[in-house]
């Protein structure tokens, strides 16, 4: 079905304002009209989809199990939808969300094209007023953040940028017809997760490939492949199962932690469960040991060994030594997930541009220049990655109560409380926001927990006839503090990574995930919201209530 294109702005009241259209803003669209309340979700795009819709970059896919990535909402979808993959590529889960639209006839309630630009609480009625680039005005009682933890596109601020007489792109805004790159002289900007996906395909088309690398990453091999049959049919009869071990697991799959630490067996036993994990695929590497992420003695034993993986795959020794990550720990940034990534830089028609040796100065109307050379080039991607977690939400200017702007309340970094609330702007929600799992668990996970908590809570406050709700400012000042405690155990703050904003020039360095896992998270909302929703404050009851 075609998404609904209607250009007409809206003018109009209802009961919540949505803002993003992918796995959140469907899945809120389908709760509140469950619960018999009015709902219009804004989308910049033209259809749903959210981050599948804006990432279609050469061999975009979920790093999550495919069987986990999805909804458990709806058992008959469960049952019908089966994926072909144990790594779902972006075309199929795009495919899955708009099944789920179509089905659900969700697309009525979300006007596309319509980037929100502004909202204003207005501390009189308790309403949000939600304003779109479209034109569009729309009076609210709540305003739901769910734009995504990696839907904010960065783009380096290069000298010269304008000035390239060729092709650019973006990974996170891939024209949606496609690329051919056949006969190209391309450079790729940046070695994040998407450069890893996109590198090897990209290489496997162009004349020549320059990969302009500032540091290095650590990815482990995906081995992915068909689902087999067996295994679609052992997870479909025992969905419910499964389903509940992920929501009070450590990364919102199931995954039991490990019991072992690295320097508590012997090299060779270490060595054999290192292998297995790699051979497991994606995440598996990470889950070998319980004290990997937490003591930098054992983590060096995971460094050593991708290294040696490393070396027994890149043939040229110095190419070898520029992809080994020495500067951080493993695990410390999201660790990425490929396909033949380091076999790739055995191809003859790709160099890796070191760019700790020789800095980009400029971009040039020929190519890339840097401090050794220019490189002449037909196209440049940059796959620069997100201004992650933060920059969706403050991309929109939001006012609170008594003007207050989001942007000013979070200028030393984001402060929520649970992730789901900030001081200061009542009735607004974020969608697995700052200080929540997040980024650090199966994402689809921790949506549905999220957007359970939160229509559950607005069921209670409507109740109760309850107008309007904030975040008690002494119990979000405890959370932030209990977010970074529990950071600051591990070896995380260590890196410069996009957890901590310090992929963004000017962007306040704090660790944002929350990392005390999403089983445990789950536990404590369900204890706040069997308290009375302990930490949120009542502030006003309606006029119904009032008489």
């Amino acid at each position: 079905m075609s998404a609904n294109q209607n250009t007409t702005p809206i003018k109009s009241e209802t009961d919540v304002v949505v803002v993003g259209a992918g796995f959140s803003g469907l899945y809120l669209i389908k709760r509140f009209r469950d619960m018999g309340l009015g709902v219009q979700v804004f989308e910049a795009g033209t259809d749903v989809g959210g981050t599948w819709y804006w990432n279609r970059y050469p061999g975009a896919r979920c790093d999550s199990d495919s069987i986990h990535y999805s909804y458990s909402w709806d058992k008959e979808l469960e049952q019908e939808w089966t994926w072909s993959e144990k790594f779902s590529p972006q075309p199929e889960i795009l495919q899955y969300l708009n099944h789920v639209a179509d089905k659900h006839n969700l697309r009525d309630s979300v006007k596309f094209n319509a980037r929100v630009k502004a909202a204003t609480f207005d501390d009189a009625t308790s309403r949000w007023t939600v304003t779109t680039e479209a034109g569009d005005e729309v009076s609210s009682r709540y305003f739901i953040m769910a734009t995504g933890c990696l839907s904010s596109a960065n783009m380096p601020d290069i000298k010269g940028a304008d000035s390239f007489k060729g092709d650019t792109y973006h990974t996170g805004h891939w024209p949606h017809e496609g690329v051919d790159f056949t006969g190209k002289r391309v450079g790729v900007i940046g070695t994040g997760s998407s450069a890893i996906q996109a590198i090897p395909l990209i290489a496997a088309e162009a004349d020549h490939l320059h990969v302009f690398q500032r540091s290095a990453q650590y990815t482990i091999p995906a081995f992915n492949g068909p689902l087999p049959d067996e295994r679609i049919k052992y997870v479909k009869e025992n969905y419910d199962e499964l389903r509940h071990a992920a929501r009070y697991s450590p990364d919102g799959m199931g995954t039991v932690p490990p019991a072992k630490g690295a320097l508590e067996v012997s090299d060779e036993e270490r060595e054999a469960m290192y292998m297995k994990g790699w051979q497991t695929g994606g995440f598996g590497f990470a889950r070998t040991f319980n004290d990997t992420g937490i003591n930098k003695e054992a983590n060096d034993t995971a460094v050593k060994f991708v290294h040696d993986r490393i070396d027994e795959i890149v043939k040229d020794p110095e190419v070898a030594r520029k992809l080994k990550p020495t500067t951080y720990p493993i695990f410390t940034k999201r660790i990425c997930v490929d396909t033949d990534y380091y076999a790739t830089y055995n191809r003859e028609n790709v160099t890796l541009v070191d760019l700790t040796e020789a800095p980009i100065t400029e971009i040039t109307a020929k190519g890339v220049r840097t401090e050794a050379q220019e490189y002449e080039l037909d196209a440049i991607v940059f796959a620069t990655g997100f201004d992650a977690m933060t920059g969706s939400i403050l991309r929109v200017d939001i006012r609170g109560a008594g003007g207050q702007s989001l942007r000013d309340a979070w200028e030393a970094g984001p402060r929520t409380y649970l992730g789901l609330m900030t001081h200061g702007f009542p009735n607004m929600f974020l969608i697995t926001g700052p200080g929540s799992p997040s980024v650090l668990s199966n994402m689809t996970t921790s949506i549905e927990q999220h957007v359970e908590f939160v229509t559950d809570f607005i069921g209670h406050l409507d109740e109760n006839n309850v107008a309007a709700v904030d975040a008690d400012l002494a119990e979000q000042d405890k959370w932030v503090a209990h977010v970074n405690e529990v950071a600051n155990y591990t070896l995380h703050p260590t890196a410069n990574s996009w957890y901590m904003g310090a992929n963004i020039p000017g962007k306040p360095r704090i660790f944002m995930p929350y990392m005390g896992g999403v089983g445990a998270y789950r536990q404590l909302c369900e204890g706040v919201a069997n308290d009375n929703y302990k930490g949120f404050v009542k502030m006003s009851e309606t006029s119904a209530a009032a008489e």
